[in-house]
């Protein structure tokens, strides 16, 4: 198996499409290696290389996706929020102990101030509007000196850090190492059947690992095209389809629903769409959702489930003739797949418990955590386990549902209350478009459950009648107590929708 992100791009046709952007020529495999050599030659002469770590501060785009593939052949990539406040900035490039930082040519935002008090080289990205899209130029500011280790990474060097989320807690280091990134890319191409004539649209952020490694990594890891996209704009979205004409595109699930709004006014531009499926991860995909995209694309919806500790993908709906179930996140499609019990460190044959996962995709630890470590890793049955958090079950055909993760299980006075479950009922009703379940503070319950609901277009329901049809399908101790009714539910930056933390945003807490 390839092992590094070098390897991976080796056997492509050199003449091949490979990063595309609107209104932007191709760049080429040949282009892209090149980029490649220029990009290490430009890091070495900054005194950045192999080891050494650099936050990549960039809009999403071509030139994002270049940078990211680019940098991890020379050293090691950080991607950030280009949206981060000052303090943000401050915490991630210190904890990430960044030795440089990729900024835009013009940028003069936070990330630079934080970049100057920690010491950062400040390495410049330019290119001209009417380069290969992906194209650029690193360029050092003020003197630096060369770096001495200019050595390719081998498979063991760490090729990205991430962080979790962090809702609840400081979030934790996740490196990855090139071995880690290049088996999960070549998981999601075989997974897909991605070949040399797929094209992706992304518009995944470009610092998550979704759309770094489903978008990105996996269709350069088939010799075949991803179009870089600016970020999701559900306006835009129909005239990319129509320039772009991807046989895939990736997304989460508030995209697909927001795409789904603007469906019907674009159904000429969907009869001509080259589309041989869309591919929804990061969160899971209401049943309903999942029916009404293969319905409107005519083309078969893959539900994946990953996480940043696994490097994206874990499990997949299969591609047809298989069955696509609506509610289950596929089958292991890398790594192992197994349910465990949620306390103690051993495997369930059968049952709900706590999703684990091991595999070559999945990250060796978390950087100076010792304690996560424990709690995240065990050995059984010969193999080391990572723990996802995940609560969920297997059924005879090896398909896997979640119940939802374990910390935002409801616990209504030791009722125990999944989200998901509430939120699948709640979306057969008529009027609901989008809904999003969580636990809101309860004085004598410790917690009571509560949704936060948007209604389709032109469809009319209040409270009391969303109540009732909830009653209906559902015991009375998981019925919301509150509905809210919003034009729009907060999402997080990547576009997941947050359950943790949404009573006190909403004014329930």
């Amino acid at each position: 198996m390839t092992q590094t992100l070098s390897a991976l791009l080796a056997a492509a046709n050199p003449e091949a499409p490979a990063i595309g952007a609107p209104d932007r020529p191709w760049l080429t495999y040949a282009g892209l290696a090149a980029q490649s050599t220029v990009t290490r030659a430009a890091l070495h002469g900054a005194g950045v290389g192999r080891g050494d770590r650099v936050a990549i501060v960039l809009p999403n785009g071509p030139e994002m996706a270049s940078a990211f593939v680019c940098i991890a052949q020379g050293a090691v990539t950080a991607p950030l929020n280009p949206a981060y406040k000052l303090d943000e900035f401050d915490f991630y490039l210190s904890d990430l102990k960044a030795k440089a930082i990729v900024l835009p040519a013009s940028y003069d935002g936070p990330a630079l101030e934080a970049a100057e008090k920690h010491g950062l080289v400040v390495l410049r990205l330019d290119f001209a509007s009417t380069d290969p899209a992906g194209s650029f130029t690193l360029t050092a500011e003020g003197t630096t000196a060369a770096s001495a280790d200019t050595a390719m990474p081998d498979a063991d060097d760490i090729a990205l850090i991430l962080h979790t989320s962090g809702t609840t807690s400081r979030p934790k280091i996740v490196p990855l190492l090139q071995r880690n990134v290049a088996a999960s890319a070549l998981h999601i191409q075989q997974s897909l059947a991605l070949e040399a004539g797929d094209r992706c649209l992304n518009m995944m952020p470009l610092f998550h690992i979704h759309g770094l490694i489903a978008a990105v990594s996996a269709s350069l890891a088939a010799g075949a095209s991803v179009w870089c996209a600016p970020g999701f704009d559900a306006v835009r979205f129909f005239g990319w389809l129509d320039t772009a004409r991807p046989s895939w595109y990736t997304a989460v699930p508030t995209m697909h629903q927001t795409i789904l709004q603007r469906a019907p006014r674009n159904a000429d531009i969907i009869a001509r769409a080259p589309l041989r499926f869309l591919r929804s991860s990061s969160a899971s995909l209401p049943a309903q959702v999942m029916l009404e995209l293969a319905a409107t694309f005519n083309a078969p919806v893959i539900e994946a489930y990953g996480m940043t500790e696994a490097a994206h993908q874990m499990a997949s709906n299969p591609l047809p003739p298989r069955a696509q179930k609506p509610g289950a996140v596929g089958i292991a499609a890398g790594p192992q797949l197994r349910i465990a019990h949620e306390v103690e460190n051993h495997l369930l044959d059968s049952g709900i418990g706590e999703v684990v996962i091991s595999g070559p995709n999945v990250t060796p630890g978390y950087e100076g955590n010792p304690d996560a470590n424990a709690k995240s890793f065990f050995m059984a049955e010969g193999l080391r386990w990572f723990r996802t958090g995940d609560q969920g079950s297997l059924d005879d055909e090896g398909y896997l549902t979640l119940t939802g993760r374990l910390k935002e299980i409801i616990n209504r006075g030791g009722e125990k209350i999944s989200p998901l479950e509430v939120d699948g009922v709640l979306m057969d009703h008529p009027a609901v478009q989008q809904v999003v379940t969580f636990a809101m503070p309860h004085d004598k319950l410790g917690e009571e459950v509560a949704a936060a609901v948007v209604l389709r277009d032109g469809q009319t329901a209040d409270e009391a009648a969303i109540r009732a049809f909830a009653a209906t399908r559902l015991a009375a101790f998981k019925v919301p107590r509150r509905i809210v009714i919003l034009p729009e539910i907060p999402k997080g930056a990547t576009g997941k929708l947050q359950r943790i933390g949404l009573a006190q945003k909403l004014g329930l807490a």
